[in-house]
Order: C-alpha cells, then structure tokens, then sequence
C-alpha cells in the first residue's frame, strides 16, 4: 500500500538529506524516510536494509560517480531512484541501462521526487521532464532507439513465458526486466507508437526489423 512506503536516502550533502526529508513526510500520504547518510552503507545496515526504496546521490564527495554502488543495489533487488546534480543524457541513460527505475536532477523539486519513490516501491519505473528528452533524444521520427540490453531483454520476453525466466536467462532481477520493458514502452509512446501489451510490442518490433517472425 502506498503509505508503507519506506525510503532511505544516501547522499553527502546533509541540507539535501534534510530537504527530502522534509519532502517524504510532508507527501499524502507520508513516506516514511528510515535511514539517511552519506555512505552507500547505509543502505544495506539498520533499518535502511529494509527500505522500499533507495535514493541514490550519484557522486558522494568525490567526482566519480556511484555507479558501482547503484549496479551492487540492483543486484541485490533494491528498487533505486537516481537523484542527482548532473543533468546530461549519457549518465541518466547508463543509470537505467543498470537498473535504476528512475533518474531525477535536483532541480526537478519535490513532485517529481516523491512520484518517483511511489513507483519505484511497486516496481515501476518513473519519467520527468529531464529524462523524457534523455530517452527521446537519440532516435529518429520512427523507430526508437532502444539500447543493446533493451533489445536484448525484448527478445528474450518475445520468447519465454515470463518476465522472471528472462530474468533467469539474462541473470538480472526481475525488478530490471520490468524496468527495461517500461522504458521501451515510454520510447515508444513518445514518438507516437504506443505499445501498451506484449502483443503490441511484438507487431512494433517486427515492424521495425527488430524480430523476424521465425524469431518467435
């Protein structure tokens, strides 16, 4: 239920830590904020190791971004939301290519935030503004450009008989089976060509060269 939702937040910046604080309980209904810090271990120690959802600052003190510690996250099957300063495609795109549902600058304020969280919790993945055009940016008016893993993960869906056997085959969580398969979806819509069912998906990806019908 959506006030069971739990979050903790990692991120080294204390007024940031403080401000989602405040943006979490202040939601309707409340998110209930279990753990925060700057160190990654916050996630898997205390009450933080049984939160629904982590919310990851991408760089904690240092330029590099924490990339290893959100790829560790969703190994693990923690439902992650990247919260972060750096707006640029490139990163926001590899984030969900590891599995994060979503990726959010913080410019993008407390709404967005908080939608975010509530997604994540029940597995779903979340799009602003910012990450809209990420996703829309690098295709042409008909196709999507879906990345080698979304590709992958399609094909692999087109052909099992479920999401966790894809999971089982591709040695991924479900959690990023599911997040994968909404982006591609989102891609979709956003150029015109909703594909709301596997049916759906798999005229689109015959349509365009993806599969071929003996692939089926």
């Amino acid at each position: 239920m959506a006030d069971d939702v739990t979050a903790v937040v990692v991120d080294d910046h204390p007024v940031v830590r403080a401000g989602v604080a405040h943006w979490l309980s202040t939601a309707e209904p409340p998110i209930a904020l279990v753990a925060s810090g700057e160190d990654p271990g916050v996630a898997w120690s205390g009450p933080g190791a049984g939160a629904s959802v982590v919310v990851l600052d991408l760089h904690l003190g240092g330029v590099t971004p924490a990339t290893s510690a959100l790829r560790k996250l969703v190994e693990d099957g923690r439902k992650v939301v990247v919260y972060s300063m750096r707006s640029d495609d490139e990163i926001a795109l590899q984030c969900l290519e590891i599995g994060a549902l979503s990726y959010l600058t913080k410019a993008e304020g407390a709404d967005h935030l908080v939608q975010a969280v509530r997604a994540a919790a029940a597995g779903h993945s979340y799009t602003p503004p910012a990450l809209a055009g990420a996703l829309a940016g690098d295709r042409s008016e008909t196709r999507p450009a879906l990345s080698p893993r979304e590709t992958e993960v399609l094909v692999e869906w087109f052909q099992s008989e479920s999401k966790e056997f894809v999971a089982q085959r591709l040695n991924i969580t479900l959690s990023t089976v599911n997040s994968h398969l909404e982006r591609i979806r989102v891609k979709y819509a956003a150029i015109g060509r909703q594909a709301p069912t596997k049916a759906a998906l798999v005229a689109r990806a015959i349509q365009d060269g993806l599969i071929g019908l003996d692939d089926l």
